[in-house]
């Protein structure tokens, strides 16, 4: 009676093992289905991409035919951005600004189309703020964008010294371009950074940019940086900042992201855990840049370095299923914080990799 009674328990504590076993096995398998389509539905790894490495075919061109020492392509390209009348969310300042980056980054690494344009052309404008930005962009490739602590001193003073130089081509740059145009004084941003000018000074500075065209864009992603405590600022100046940028913004500027990289510099100078980034504050952040984005030019220079910061900012808000759908957006293209990793498509890809885990974990 008793063996009975202990056989009939050992079964019935077998038949719920086994139960759980295959109710665990199913359970693996639709999870490893879900993830299985969830990733078709992204670009594969090996595909990705960092925005800016894969130039559009027109920039292309323009940059073989500098290579080749035909800077008059460069200047038809760069006064294309001059057409079409201002949106009121992205001038044409800044689309300018956004098309002179790549050709500066270029400049920066081989000069010597863009020193001939120069001798040319000494009077024209675009070539003097072309080549103000190239030696800002060389000043930071000297430097690294490692802490103070970890630069050496070899690297500071080369930092300084092309500086200095950049600083010296900005008032030409200032002097040549029409007197309505903000883009020489923005290009003094990164340099007023550098060379640790005081805040009245930058004040200053950033007074005659906004005269000129209060919503530049990547004026402002580089304002923000000064103001930001590891730089020149603090919290409260960055935040102040900020507040001042969107008290006026129009609506599909993407000047909102400004809002989740102050949050970001913040809560990383302090150490802040994953709850900062789950707070009424930083989700209405969040929420605003995505109602930007929603009404913003599907041909904004900036869109995706935008949804870029709203992909992340959705994962670290623990919205995964709203970031997965960002990354669809993004497709191949990486852009946003990722773009400052030293590996960008393996960081981008780990985020993507934490979205469809937490989707299947959460759905399974």
């Amino acid at each position: 009676m008793v063996f009975s009674l202990v056989v009939l328990v050992v079964l019935v504590v077998l038949v719920a093992v086994v139960g759980k076993v295959i109710v665990s096995q199913r359970a693996r398998e639709r999870r490893s289905l879900l993830e299985t389509e969830l990733w078709r539905r992204l670009a594969p790894r090996e595909q990705l991409v960092v925005k800016g490495d894969e130039p559009s075919a027109e920039l292309a061109a323009v940059l073989d035919g500098a290579g080749g020492g035909d800077w008059r392509a460069v200047a038809k390209y760069l006064a294309e951005a001059e057409a079409g009348a201002d949106s009121g969310a992205d001038s044409r300042a800044n689309r300018r600004w956004m098309r002179m980056e790549p050709l500066s980054t270029a400049a920066s690494k081989e000069d010597h189309w863009l020193r001939r344009w120069r001798e040319e052309e000494p009077r024209d404008a675009a070539a003097a703020l072309l080549q103000t930005d190239a030696l800002v962009q060389l000043a930071w490739e000297i430097r690294t964008g490692r802490y103070a602590s970890e630069v050496t001193r070899e690297q500071a003073r080369g930092f300084h010294r092309v500086l200095g130089e950049a600083e010296q081509a900005a008032r030409e740059a200032v002097e040549l371009a029409p007197a309505e145009d903000p883009n020489p004084w923005v290009a003094q941003i990164a340099i007023a950074m550098g060379l640790g000018r005081s805040n009245e000074d930058f004040r200053q500075l950033w007074a005659e940019v906004t005269a000129r065209d209060p919503h530049h864009l990547r004026a402002h992603e580089g304002a923000l940086q000064y103001w930001c405590a590891k730089w020149h600022g603090s919290n409260e100046l960055m935040h102040a900042f900020v507040d001042a940028a969107l008290a006026d913004a129009p609506a599909g500027s993407l000047l909102t992201s400004l809002r989740v990289r102050a949050l970001f510099e913040q809560y990383t100078r302090d150490s802040a855990g994953a709850a900062a980034y789950r707070t009424p504050e930083f989700t209405a952040a969040v929420d605003a840049l995505l109602a930007d984005l929603e009404q913003a030019d599907p041909a904004h220079p900036q869109l995706q370095a935008a949804r870029g910061w709203a992909a992340w900012s959705l994962v670290m808000n623990a919205r995964v299923a709203h970031a997965f759908e960002m990354f669809e957006v993004m497709g191949r293209e990486v852009a946003g914080p990722w773009s400052a990793y030293e590996d960008p498509q393996t960081a981008f890809h780990r985020m993507r990799t934490i979205a469809v885990d937490a989707i299947a974990r959460a759905t399974v």
